[in-house]
């Protein structure tokens, strides 16, 4: 099997990388900035926004699998248009599809959200990841769709924000709570898919909701620093427009996937 991972460089991607390179698949990786380190990965520097560059590799490549990831804050052209470029192109060449998306699809409530529950975006990313999810649904009905929350790991952006906290170099909210998930288990269960025929929206997150300050005090406790040192504010005292409560209930995927999907508790235990 020869899978394409578009977005080789960022978290997941690389991830997907090596765990595809660990199971002996072939391994397609792009990039656009940075670059892939990882052995045994072809990687190829591709711009998402640029159609025909992005036809052209998955024509050249033939991939069975294309595992779509790449995105770019406050982008819509690569979020969005990219992800549409990609599905295009791998359905043009008949490889099996799966997107990530993510929780910042929904505006936020105090009920957790089901698999199937349309967008209602509150902000910029938000807005573009639902479009990205609209565009990959109308090109490729029998793409799997995975919507997941923060990813964890010990490069992972979200761990090093809770040490810039406990640091006073940043400040984390209160307000904010979501289901963080390992690296590993997600980029496990997105194999786990891309050999599926699973069609559709399917949430893959870890079991437990915290906010961004409480997952500051599990890695405080964690690698033995002072939690007094934590630094919190709130959306509303800084003016942030983000979703607040968003809960993923990933009871489908628990019940589909062998991959264990692990709460923060679990993974950010002393």
């Amino acid at each position: 099997m020869t899978v394409l991972v578009a977005g080789a460089s960022g978290f997941l991607g690389a991830e997907v990388c090596r765990l595809a390179v660990a199971i002996g698949e072939r391994v397609v990786g792009t990039y656009h900035s940075g670059a892939v380190e990882i052995g045994g990965v072809e990687a190829h520097r591709l711009d998402v926004t640029d159609r025909a560059a992005v036809r052209d590799l998955v024509a050249r490549v033939r991939p069975t699998v294309v595992i779509g990831t790449p995105y770019r804050y406050g982008d819509w052209a690569v979020t969005a248009d990219g992800a549409a470029h990609i599905a295009y192109a791998a359905a043009e060449v008949g490889a099996r599809l799966v997107h990530i998306s993510s929780d910042a699809l929904h505006a936020g409530r105090s009920e957790p959200y089901g698999d199937d529950e349309p967008p209602t975006p509150i902000f910029a990313y938000g807005a573009a990841k639902a479009a990205a999810e609209t565009a990959v649904r109308v090109i490729d009905p029998a793409a799997a769709l995975v919507r997941t929350s923060l990813i964890l790991g010990e490069r992972s952006k979200q761990i090093q924000l809770c040490r810039d906290a406990l640091a006073g170099r940043a400040a984390l909210f209160t307000d904010e709570l979501r289901c963080p998930i390992d690296v590993v288990d997600l980029a496990g269960a997105v194999l786990e898919l891309a050999g599926s025929d699973y069609a559709g929206t399917l949430n893959v997150a870890g079991p437990d909701a915290v906010s961004r300050a409480e997952l500051g005090l599990l890695v405080a406790r964690r690698e033995g620093l002072d939690p007094t040192l934590l630094k919190t504010t709130t959306g509303a005292e800084v003016g942030v427009v983000r979703p607040t409560e968003v809960r993923l209930d990933s009871i489908r995927a628990t019940a589909l996937l062998r991959t264990r999907l692990r709460g923060v508790r679990e993974l950010l235990a002393v």
